[in-house]
């Protein structure tokens, strides 16, 4: 079973920076892609940005595009989200999430590992 944790979030103001960062098994966690998720009260989990296993191959939610930036450090089995730019609409509880199979994709349900998720609040 592959565990994973995030860590980075927190406050900060519209405008701002964070980088949320999100470590898994180094055996595991290398081989898979790798996604970031939001969710807020009330709505469903949402796709965020996506990874595949050497970095080449990389997705956006077109509102995080130009903001945010997702990269990977297979060596440290180490996932991240730069996050440049927030917006109060990018408040949510960020999630880090690992797909069981070796193929590329970014629906939640083809993501059976998660991380607990770390909460990110922009004010204005």
């Amino acid at each position: 079973q592959l565990q994973l944790v995030e860590s980075g979030g927190g406050l900060v103001q519209a405008g701002g920076s964070l980088r949320l960062s999100c470590v898994g098994s180094k055996r595991t966690f290398s081989s898979f892609p790798m996604g970031w998720f939001r969710q807020t009260p009330g709505r469903e989990r949402d796709f965020v940005a996506a990874i595949d296993w050497s970095g080449g191959r990389i997705a956006y939610e077109d509102s995080v595009k130009g903001r945010f930036t997702i990269s990977r450090d297979n060596a440290k089995s180490t996932v991240y989200l730069q996050m440049n730019s927030l917006k109060p609409e990018d408040t949510a509880t960020y999630y880090c999430a690992a797909r069981g199979d070796y193929k590329w994709g970014y629906d939640r349900s083809e993501y059976p590992y998660w991380g607990q998720g770390t909460q990110v609040t922009v004010s204005s």
